[in-house]
């Protein structure tokens, strides 16, 4: 049974439950620790950060978590990932380079893209998913 149909039909028997308590005259006597657990919702969500090791995020998983933000909207001037166009001059720029600016920051982009927390590794491997997204076919340091 889905959530949205377990929602109704509780719905619907409390709904009967207050109208026979009503019809009845007085409601019984509830202990309020009890009534407090019956209204607690059927499960919770719990959303916890995963950490990954410092040095073993992938390329993909970088990009998605924090280059994403600009590069795949254009923010700030930042090429959009898959313009081969925006990307063409800066991909002519050379690897090496590209990471330097990557891990140091440039024009808008901040270092590490803000990251403070990203390998040198990382950054690298970032670039390269992103640069060969866009017409690159650069080499990502192994994790």
């Amino acid at each position: 049974m889905n959530h949205t149909r377990q929602t109704a039909l509780r719905a619907m028997l409390v709904a009967g439950a207050a109208a026979i308590v009503v019809a009845c005259g007085k409601a019984p006597e509830r202990d309020p620790e009890e009534m407090a657990r019956a209204l607690l919702p059927i499960g919770q969500v719990s959303v916890k950060k995963v950490k990954v090791e410092a040095g073993k995020r992938t390329g993909e998983e970088v990009v998605t978590g924090v280059c994403a933000a600009c590069h795949s909207s254009g923010a700030l001037g930042a090429p959009m990932t898959g313009n081969k166009e925006q990307w063409a001059p800066r991909i002519a720029q050379g690897y090496e380079a590209l990471v330097h600016s990557a891990i140091n920051g440039k024009n808008q982009m901040p270092a590490r893209g803000g990251a403070s927390d990203l390998t040198d590794d990382e950054v690298a491997r970032a670039v390269a998913h992103l640069a060969n997204q866009s017409g690159a076919n650069f080499e990502a340091p192994p994790i």
